[in-house]
């Protein structure tokens, strides 16, 4: 069974920096890895996803060139560097990954999705 655990989360203002880190409790062959995040009342929506075996990386069009995901492998580490935070990132981030093949062809949808961390928020404010 696997375990996540997200930290890093906290309170900033607009145009900040944030890293949060997911820890996994023992390295697993995933299809995907990433970060979502979900605001009060908004469905949650994928930030970043990295293709495991592919080593292919992609961005949601509203982080990219401010987020980037990154993987401690030895550690069993994920990170998410956030900058140039917007108020609109305010939102509970979770750390996910899949066993399932088919988060390869929409790898930004949740219900793809077959692990998880607890979750850790981030506020912007402006």
């Amino acid at each position: 069974q696997a375990h996540l655990v997200e930290s890093g989360g906290g309170s900033l203002q607009a145009g900040g920096s944030l890293k949060l880190s997911c820890l996994a409790s023992a390295s697993l062959r995933w299809s995907c890895m990433g970060w979502f995040r979900q605001a009060p009342g908004k469905e949650r929506e994928g930030v970043t996803v990295y293709y495991t075996n592919a080593r292919h990386i992609i961005y949601a069009d509203s982080v990219k060139g401010r987020f980037t995901i990154s993987r401690d492998t030895a550690n069993n580490t994920m990170y998410l560097q956030m900058n140039n935070l917007k108020p609109e990132d305010t939102a509970m981030y979770y750390c996910a990954s899949s066993s399932e093949f088919n988060c390869v062809f929409r790898p930004l949808a949740y219900e793809n999705y077959n692990y998880w961390g607890q979750g850790t928020q981030v506020t912007v404010s402006s």
